[in-house]
């Protein structure tokens, strides 16, 4: 008996590694799968969104979307970004005004720090 319940347990455990590594490879290949799929989609929102855009640039409306869509699957959270054409000054404001460097401000330099301590 005890050599027909060592056969049976080598058998379960061998069909018990085949259907972890069948799991494995399905995972696998479903990961490699997705991974494609999102590639190609943004590929094709680069294309879509303008692609060489300079720094600074408002993102287009195509790719925020994409953004927008991608944070909300997931349930992270979507910062709201102003609309870039509220956010440009027209020429009849006045720009912001600068605080001059005369204020009161406290003088961290390297010199003056050095200076306190002798």
């Amino acid at each position: 008996m005890p050599s027909e319940e060592f056969e049976s347990a080598a058998a379960s455990f061998k069909r018990v590694g085949q259907d972890a590594v069948t799991h494995a490879r399905r995972v696998a290949g479903n990961a490699v799968a997705r991974s494609r799929r999102h590639h190609s989609e943004n590929a094709e929102l680069l294309k879509r969104g303008g692609r060489g855009a300079k720094p600074g640039d408002p993102t287009p409306g195509t790719l925020r979307a994409a953004a927008e869509r991608f944070r909300r699957a997931r349930g992270l959270s979507v910062p709201v970004v102003p609309d870039p054409a509220d956010s440009v000054p027209s020429r009849s404001q006045s720009p912001a005004r600068t605080p001059r460097s005369d204020d009161e401000e406290e003088d961290f330099s390297q010199m003056r720090i050095m200076k306190r301590d002798q």
